[in-house]
């Protein structure tokens, strides 16, 4: 699966699958992880579903599976500089000592 054209209801489902398929997995019920999560189990059906969450209820889901590790791509270790920003640093550099008398 190609995710850059991949539409957004079908990534919204493709989400909504991995959920499911974790939990049940997992042998728990939509009420027990929508419990632990600290969301209403519509809420969870809805995700499940393909019918998207918000951000904070997707965490609260994925921490109540032990899936948080997903989201590992999101960390950043180094800041990452835009090849413009680089060069506009690299201009800024001294290249010249000038002798004072």
């Amino acid at each position: 699966m190609d995710i850059s054209t991949t539409s957004d209801t079908a990534l919204m489902q493709q989400i909504g699958l991995f959920v499911q398929q974790v939990r049940i997995q997992q042998q728990q019920t939509q009420a027990t992880i929508a419990q632990a999560a600290g969301v209403n189990r519509s809420t969870l059906v809805k995700l499940e579903n393909g019918g998207g969450a918000n951000l904070l209820s997707f965490i609260q889901i994925l921490r109540a599976l032990h899936q948080l590790h997903v989201l590992s791509n999101f960390t950043q270790t180094e800041p990452i500089i835009s090849p413009i920003a680089m060069a506009k640093l690299q201009l800024k550099q001294r290249k010249r000592v000038r002798t004072t008398s």
